[in-house]
């Protein structure tokens, strides 16, 4: 079942600076704010000291609205009128990968959909309208 749909921005390195500024404009409370940093450590991937600070994820809540946002990984392409995203958060691994793969029908694959430290099953797909989606799927034991 899916649990909810909403926007994902996605910054180029000042994703701490546009927290505090939706903060400001938009009256948001941040429920939470994650660092590259913060992820935990793996001994094939160490985070580079100029990623440390960007954000992992973030998440504001606008009224009964929720609004999540990231930056990207240095080195990562970043395009001026890509950075919303519409993040899909569904509460099976199952129906994770069915949405998936009809979402990539047409289209690119941009992070297959693998376990995380946050979910059991994420990924990235940009569907044949050049819609991204984010797929995460979080279950009872994982919230």
């Amino acid at each position: 079942m899916i649990l909810g749909i909403f926007p994902y921005l996605v910054m180029n390195g000042n994703g701490q600076e546009a927290v505090k500024f939706y903060e400001n404009a938009l009256g948001a409370k941040v429920i939470g704010v994650q660092t590259f940093g913060d992820m935990p450590e793996k001994p094939d991937f160490s985070v580079p000291a100029e990623a440390k600070d960007r954000v992992l994820n973030a998440h504001l809540k606008i009224g009964n609205n929720d609004l999540m946002l990231s930056d990207t990984f240095p080195g990562h392409p970043y395009q001026i009128g890509s950075q919303v995203t519409v993040s899909i958060t569904i509460d099976n691994v199952e129906k994770s990968e069915e949405v998936f793969g009809k979402l990539k029908e047409g289209g690119q694959v941009n992070m297959p959909l693998q376990e995380t430290f946050w979910s059991p099953s994420y990924g990235q797909v940009t569907d044949k309208f050049g819609v991204t989606w984010q797929i995460s799927t979080q279950v009872a034991d994982n919230k």
